[in-house]
């Protein structure tokens, strides 16, 4: 009997209570590039654009012929897909919710020096169909689709949860400069091929697309992915500065490409728990 997964029925709402399908579409409003007001003119709409807003019966087809939603979003997000018959996805392990009976199930150990420097993962989970799987992140965020169409992409240490079988991702090593100073270590993943990949954040994601030559300024720990090139400097002009802003290091990227980043810092939150959660002894 062929696998029939039937329509995912339930309405996803902003945090104003209105449905998100009454809303205009992400896409509408482009971003506007580098504008800035002059002599207390105002900001043009959209410096930014979020992840779009698909609700959880917006299911999309991958150019692979895999189907995905992304529901519940933005804090507490699932990734659902559909995989055809003898479609593969990878995840992180640990990351399934539930699945189809359907669903093949395989675990994957590749062992790398590489990897056991970076402190990566050592498993994959391979899911092989037909039927459909439910994904989760450990943190709560969001997850974003970025098309992979074989350029190359670099994503951060923490941020990778599944893609399709036509991408691949290997660690790669950083200059020694960005690998101290960027947040992300020595080894990031760089993810190649062709399909869809899911990359989860700590928090929302906001995405920026860059015009040739253009720079943008990120504070390093809130990066998610990126396909431009970057340097790592101080975010203020001199020690005292950085101390006072509260801002010591930032990554300058240059276009063209596309910023993918995440709105909360995963070390700055462990930073507040130990402040406030009492010592022992």
């Amino acid at each position: 009997m062929a696998y029939n997964p039937g329509p995912y029925q339930s309405q996803q709402y902003g945090h104003d209570g209105e449905a998100l399908s009454s809303r205009a579409p992400y896409n509408q409003y482009p971003p506007q590039g580098n504008q800035y007001p002059q002599h207390g003119g105002q900001f043009p709409p959209q410096q930014y654009h979020s992840a779009p807003p698909l609700q959880s019966g917006d299911w999309i087809t991958s150019d692979d012929g895999i189907q995905y939603c992304i529901a519940n979003r933005d804090a507490n997000t699932v990734l659902n897909v559909r995989l055809p018959p003898g479609g593969v996805m990878k995840s992180k392990p640990g990351a399934m919710i539930q699945m189809s009976p359907t669903i093949t199930l395989q675990g994957k150990v590749k062992l790398s020096f590489t990897k056991m420097l970076a402190g990566g993962q050592m498993a994959e989970s391979t899911y092989t169909g037909p039927g459909e799987v439910s994904l989760a992140p450990r943190l709560l965020g969001d997850v974003v689709a970025i098309p992979i169409n074989g350029e190359g992409w670099m994503l951060g240490k923490d941020a990778f949860l599944a893609c399709t079988g036509g991408v691949s991702k290997q660690h790669k090593t950083q200059g020694l400069g960005n690998a101290f100073f960027s947040g992300e270590g020595l080894f990031v993943y760089h993810v190649s091929g062709r399909g869809t990949l899911w990359a989860t954040s700590y928090g929302g994601i906001m995405i920026k697309e860059l015009q040739p030559n253009e720079q943008h300024v990120v504070d390093n720990g809130h990066l998610v992915a990126w396909n431009c090139r970057y340097s790592v400097e101080r975010a203020g002009k001199g020690a005292l500065s950085s101390m006072t802003t509260g801002e010591g290091v930032v990554c300058r990227f240059t276009g063209p490409g596309k910023i993918y980043i995440q709105t909360r810092n995963l070390d700055e939150f462990a930073d507040w728990v130990r402040s406030v959660v009492p010592k022992q002894g």
